[in-house]
């Protein structure tokens, strides 16, 4: 997870200036950002319709890269024969891509499965770490509007989480982010997981999400000092309802 990184985005915005048949620009995996809207757990969201979660491609350049939330590997972007665009790796790994009406597809390999991206409504701006355009959407579908505590420190009182990644009304957080990939996934075995800090303090937690409920939960290491950290759900600290 890239912990607490500022998203600094612009409505609009899309790299290169990118025209409506060009492939340049930013392009983020709509399918999990629809999926997770409905509520249900991130994890499923995420392997349904992952890995990957944004592409950035600059033809001009004839260069590419994509996120998948732990690594962002810059390839060689060119246009084949059939017209596909395809990026290559070092160690002679490809991807192949493909524009379909305001869709872009990557094509099934050995390497993952048929994915979609779409233009993101907001795009970081000129610097931002690659997958900011998607965290920001992914944010506002999944934990954007107002929470209210049910239970927990603070009940009663109204939480928001901002796409930014900032956090009001959450007694001893001001900033979160979610776990997408990487060691923090493994971590959490089959939970859902979020960062949740104040100053520079700051911990992992467990969450369920079942519709319009948030329940967060303390993550409890099961391994020994010398191990890597396993986490399993703990007491419960919060349930929020969004409104």
């Amino acid at each position: 997870m890239r912990h607490l990184l500022p998203l600094a985005l612009s409505a609009g915005l899309l790299a290169g200036c990118a025209g409506p048949q060009s492939p340049d620009g930013t392009w983020i995996n709509q399918p999990i950002i629809d999926a997770a809207r409905t509520g249900i757990p991130l994890r499923e969201a995420l392997l349904a319709h992952g890995p990957n979660l944004e592409w950035r491609l600059d033809s001009q350049r004839g260069q590419a890269a994509y996120s998948n939330g732990f690594e962002a590997p810059e390839g060689r972007l060119s246009t084949t024969a059939d017209g596909l665009l395809q990026v290559d790796y070092q160690g002679d790994y490809q991807e192949q891509l493909q524009l379909q009406g305001d869709e872009l597809v990557q094509q099934a390999s050995a390497y993952g499965p048929e994915q979609h991206f779409s233009r993101p409504q907001q795009q970081a701006e000129a610097g931002a770490p690659l997958g900011s355009s998607f965290e920001w959407a992914l944010y506002q579908a999944y934990l954007g509007g107002e929470w209210k505590i049910l239970e927990g420190v603070g009940e009663g009182g109204l939480v928001l989480f901002h796409p930014d990644g900032r956090l009001e009304g959450l007694p001893g957080a001001e900033r979160y982010a979610l776990c997408l990939a990487g060691d923090c996934a493994s971590m959490a075995g089959e939970n859902d997981s979020l960062w949740l800090q104040l100053g520079n303090q700051g911990a992992p937690w467990l969450f369920e999400r079942d519709g319009d409920q948030l329940r967060i939960v303390e993550a409890l290491n099961q391994s020994t000092a010398d191990e890597v950290p396993s986490y399993r759900p703990g007491r419960q600290a919060w349930l929020l309802e969004r409104d």
